[in-house]
């Protein structure tokens, strides 16, 4: 992805990539060591994304898109929005609400309804200019999609990560996403039963629409 994106030029096509990677943790750039309890036998590897640590592993789609925001015609903030925007569609493809969370990157869900479409007290709400954001409240929720970016001569790498059918035994060697007790979920764990590859069809298709210009 580096250098991919290192060594494009305004006429680089841009490109979607889907994966599945072996077990890891990945540490972003604002990533503290004490978010890392007991990694045991599973390695941790330093990226320059945002964001602290996360998980991968077998049964998690992750998602890469590489898109030049100048040509695009968007910014950053909008092309987060977007991103998130496919997962909660690819969501409502298998019956599950998504929700946004204020002040909290990803995707969550309702532990007791995930079906639920009633919106989250915790949802993103305007603030007057001087008002500070108010702290994460995770109550209730599971975190099913991680977000984690880099922008560089406007082009974006890194990406998203959707958890469809994992062991999810190593979050709880880590403070997910930098919050000690954040309950992360994945689409088994709330009755969905569908396979990686529909996932990862349904996630790239709706990422190819909501990231078109």
């Amino acid at each position: 992805m580096q250098d991919y994106t290192a060594t494009r030029t305004p006429d680089t096509p841009d490109a979607l990539w889907l994966c599945e990677h072996a077990p890891l943790y990945t540490q972003g750039l604002a990533g503290k060591s004490d978010h890392v309890l007991a990694p045991g036998s599973i390695p941790v590897v330093a990226t320059n994304r945002g964001g602290q640590v996360t998980f991968h592993g077998p049964g998690q789609v992750v998602a890469y898109p590489l898109i030049d925001l100048q040509r695009a015609g968007y910014f950053v903030k909008e092309y987060v929005y977007r991103v998130e925007e496919a997962v909660i569609r690819t969501l409502a493809h298998f019956g599950v609400t998504g929700h946004r969370v204020g002040g909290a990157p990803g995707i969550y869900v309702r532990l007791h309804d995930p079906h639920s479409h009633a919106m989250l007290p915790q949802r993103p709400q305007k603030r007057a200019g001087t008002e500070a954001p108010p702290a994460p409240d995770f109550d209730g929720l599971g975190k099913i999609a991680a977000l984690g970016i880099k922008v560089s001569r406007h082009c974006t790498y890194h990406g998203v990560a959707l958890n469809v059918a994992m062991d999810l035994e190593p979050y709880s060697r880590i403070n997910p996403c930098g919050y000690a007790g954040l309950q992360t979920v994945d689409l088994s764990t709330i009755g969905v039963n569908t396979t990686w590859e529909e996932a990862a069809q349904v996630l790239g298709q709706q990422l190819s629409i909501r990231l078109a210009p």
